[in-house]
């Protein structure tokens, strides 16, 4: 009988420090400045240009050949079916990855970087967090404290969402969340009109269901992407971000009498402090646990970051 031999015998990834990473590079211009980049970067993110240049310029590249190779495919679809619907759907990249762990950094860097190739591709940014269900539904179902698992989300409008921009549609909205009032903001939308990449980028967004015993279609929401990165980092670290993170919003957002936090912003240092592990410990951390961490086998890129919120591997699925 076989025995079980080393987990990297038989991973489906190729594993790459970030220094051999960057040289993936290979010819990728750099397009983007020191002060883009930190108008780019999340509360806390110490992205710079260095970052971008070792990671982000291969991830661009590596992109492009994904984008290409769709194009390619789609063409040969038309032949295959003997049509020339010029409908071509949107790329569409999702990233997902635990709070406080920089996908929304990630995600804006990638959407410059893409809408700056050669050939000026339209690119939009989609988060899910409009897709939350409403504070009041969350509410009243008894969910507030489960807000960001998988139960928190409509996820037949993520489902329609995402179908209606595969299929082509034009003039798809998206709601809109507000991180200030902490809650969905009614009847207010983004409006996605065919953009040639979408990024799509939220916690849970490699997340599956149960599958039916009688066998019939239960779509994912990453049944629509084309490529999945997720953000990775060691549970410590994570909890420290978020930590940091908590207390510096407390120092300047949670100030604004119309936030949802403001109420902590008075507290004493050491009540906010205990404030801030309470959340971490009751709701991201066992949401990590139970949602997203597994759902890191799923995606095609993987970016681990170290203790200086820098990534210092990077994995990426074998074909």
């Amino acid at each position: 009988m076989d025995q079980l031999a080393p987990t990297e015998k038989y991973s489906p990834y190729r594993v790459f420090t970030a220094q051999q990473w960057a040289g993936f590079r290979a010819d990728t211009p750099l397009t983007l400045r020191a002060d883009e980049v930190q108008r780019l970067r999340s509360m806390n993110d110490p992205i710079d240009l260095e970052e971008v240049r070792r990671i982000y310029l291969s991830m661009s590249r590596l992109l492009s050949a994904h984008v290409e190779a769709s194009q390619l495919l789609f063409r040969q679809r038309q032949l295959f079916f003997g049509t020339d619907d010029a409908v071509k759907t949107p790329f569409i990249i999702g990233i997902a990855g635990s709070v406080a762990v920089g996908k929304s950094t990630t995600a804006r860097v990638l959407k410059e970087l893409l809408q700056r190739w050669p050939s000026s591709p339209k690119v939009d940014l989609v988060t899910t967090d409009g897709f939350l269900w409403p504070n009041e539904v969350l509410r009243r179902e008894s969910l507030m404290e489960r807000k960001g698992f998988p139960e928190s989300y409509d996820v037949g409008a993520l489902l329609r969402f995402l179908s209606a921009i595969k299929s082509g549609q034009r003039n798809v909205h998206a709601p809109l969340y507000s991180h200030l009032t902490y809650d969905v903001l009614t009847g207010q939308f983004v409006t996605i009109d065919r953009p040639d990449i979408l990024i799509f980028e939220g916690i849970n967004v490699l997340q599956t269901r149960d599958l039916p015993k009688d066998g019939k279609v239960v779509p994912f929401v990453s049944d629509f992407f084309d490529f999945s990165i997720y953000i990775d980092a060691e549970e410590q670290l994570i909890h420290k971000w978020y930590i940091d993170r908590f207390m510096r919003l407390r120092e300047t957002a949670f100030r604004d009498p119309n936030s949802f936090f403001h109420r902590y912003a008075s507290l004493s240092k050491d009540a906010a402090l205990a404030i801030a592990e309470g959340l971490w410990a009751n709701i991201n951390l066992k949401n990590l646990h139970e949602n997203i961490l597994p759902t890191r086998p799923r995606a095609d890129l993987i970016l681990k970051k170290g203790a200086d919120h820098l990534i210092e591997e990077v994995a990426l699925r074998k074909l």
